[in-house]
Parts: C-alpha cells; structure tokens; sequence
C-alpha cells in the first residue's frame, strides 16, 4: 500500500511569520507550523512536504509538478489569493482535493482582501484560526484521501 502524500504551498512574506504583523498572523514561525503538520502527517502515516515562495512562478511550477505525485494540496497562497490568476489556473487543472487556508479571516480584513480567486478552484477554504487552520486542512486532506 503506497503512503499517501500532502503538498503545502506557503506563499509570499509567510517566511517572515512570527515577526511580522503579529497581532494579525499570531507568534508561530513557518518552521513551527511546518513541524507540526509533519508530525501531525506522520502520525497519520502519510508523507507531507512543503515549499514557501515569494514567487508565483514557482508557486505555479509546484503546483503543476504536484499531478501525480501528491494526494493532497494545503495551500496559503497569502497576498497571490486576490491576484494571482496564474496560481488559479495551476489549481484548476489538479485532479485531487485542494484546501486554501488563511490565517487570519480574510472577510474582515480590508475589502480588498474579500476576493479569492482561488476559492472557485479549491475543494474548501478555512481561514480564521490562526496556525491551528493548518492542522484543520491537514485533517480536512487525511479524511478526503483516506475515505
């Protein structure tokens, strides 16, 4: 039986959490909220890799390699969520779940921030819970892939 896997895609300045903004973004770092979900993975015996980039080029390319190789997409694609066509498009053309997390509730933030173009293209969306909404995508991925 082959071990499922998860890719998590952060996007731009998420390398800065912990610093930056956090009374918005909360006191984790990315290594913390990384080597949670990495447990929380492997304690569900299901492999879990992620990548974080300020790039959307890259983001696209990630996303594009993630066909056939992952079972699972979590991704935060931070400020790329209210312009990126680009990431949309990737998401649109994979054929497993995707769930778009936000720590902070973008819907009552500045209206600019109300818009997702992921959202039509992800299986679901939680934003709200600071670093915990992590580990409820991972939950939300193991039970998609493991029914």
């Amino acid at each position: 039986m082959e071990t499922k896997q998860i890719l998590v895609i952060h996007g731009p300045n998420l390398n800065m959490l912990g610093t930056r903004e956090p009374e918005t973004y909360g006191t984790q770092s990315l290594a913390d909220i990384d080597a949670a979900l990495v447990q929380a993975a492997q304690a569900n015996s299901t492999g879990l890799q992620t990548l974080q980039s300020n790039h959307e080029g890259q983001i696209v390319d990630a996303i594009q390699q993630a066909r056939g190789a992952f079972d699972a997409l979590i991704i935060n694609p931070a400020g790329y969520t209210h312009t990126s066509v680009a990431i949309r498009d990737a998401i649109a053309m994979l054929e497993i779940p995707v769930i778009e997390i936000h720590l902070s509730n973008i819907y009552k933030r500045e209206p600019f921030r109300h818009r997702s173009m992921i959202t039509d293209v992800a299986t679901g969306q939680i934003c709200g819970f600071g670093h915990h909404g992590y580990l409820l995508a991972l939950q939300a991925a193991l039970r998609m892939i493991q029914a």
